[in-house]
């Protein structure tokens, strides 16, 4: 069964909650033996929830989906309660958001301090070779301009440079407080942009960094220059789910297992940017790679 409740973030619960209407999230979790997926509000993080959510559906789990919560700040308490059973994550993130002083290192160092950090209950299955990384990147004029290969570089050149990025990013260490702790950035001005906006706004010169993911098709097709991170601030990313243990069976476990285990970041890449740049549905993607996998 494939169900959708697509979500915004936390300003309509907040609205909502000041208004006298209902939490999107005030029934706990969906209906007794549902595994309840979420996603993030941007386009990656929805089409990861169709690829684990059709496999678990294809091997007779009942899967509903509940899309575009918001970030992490809002959608991982959801996770904790049991409103949320399934969350496609990034292992280096959640591991930043749960412990502020964790290391940047490898994949499996990554998952056993998540693993340490998670509270009961909470646990993470197998992550994925396939990794999308937070970066800072810039045109490849402003790049020629400014000498920029590094994030290294921009600690001379940052304060006449506005930064562009989603709200969260100002407030995270593996974001503007990581720049400026790391590597000693300081930008004339961040703005708080859709992601979804970014490209554009980068393209507009209205802001001459963003916070782009790795593995946005964006990237190759305007010839973006992803700065590197030789202090590996943004450390392992793979794609990992975090799962409410009493809620995901073995069936379930073994489904997410496998997509996973197919999953790499050249393949990712590659399907988001039908759903990114050529506006294919992220739902008939999934299903279609899931097939092309014999997932489905």
């Amino acid at each position: 069964m494939h169900k959708k409740l697509a979500l915004i973030g936390l300003p309509l619960v907040v609205l909502l909650s000041a208004c006298g209407g209902s939490d999107p999230f005030e029934e706990e979790g969906g209906e007794a033996g549902t595994v309840v997926i979420g996603s993030a509000d941007f386009p990656e993080s929805s089409l990861l929830a169709e690829l684990y959510g059709r496999a678990m559906a294809a091997e007779g789990v009942d899967v509903e989906y509940r899309l575009n919560i918001g970030s992490r700040e809002v959608y991982y308490s959801q996770i904790e309660s049991g409103n949320l059973s399934v969350f496609p994550e990034y292992n280096g993130a959640t591991l930043a958001y749960l412990d502020d002083d964790a290391p940047s290192t490898d994949p499996e160092e990554t998952n056993r301090l998540v693993e340490e950090a998670l509270p009961d209950g909470l646990e993470i299955l197998d992550s994925s070779s396939a990794e999308n990384k937070d970066s800072v990147s810039v045109t490849s004029e402003v790049a020629d301009e400014y000498d920029l290969t590094t994030l290294a570089d921009l600690a001379d050149a940052a304060d006449e440079l506005v930064l562009g990025g989603p709200p969260e990013f100002e407030t995270r260490h593996q974001g503007v407080v990581g720049l400026e702790s790391v590597y000693g950035i300081e930008f004339g001005e961040f703005r708080s942009l859709e992601v979804a906006l970014l490209t554009q706004a980068l393209l507009d010169d209205d802001i001459q960094a963003a916070n782009l993911f790795t593995t946005d098709p964006q990237i190759a097709v305007e010839d973006f220059v992803v700065l590197e991170d030789p202090e590996n601030l943004f450390g392992s990313q793979n794609i990992t789910p975090v799962i409410n243990s009493d809620q995901v069976d073995d069936t379930a476990r073994a489904a997410l297992n496998a997509v996973s285990a197919a999953l790499t970041t050249e393949e990712l890449t590659q399907l988001n940017e039908r759903v990114v740049i050529q506006n294919e549905n992220a739902a008939d993607v999934a299903q279609e790679w899931l097939e092309e996998q014999g997932l489905a």
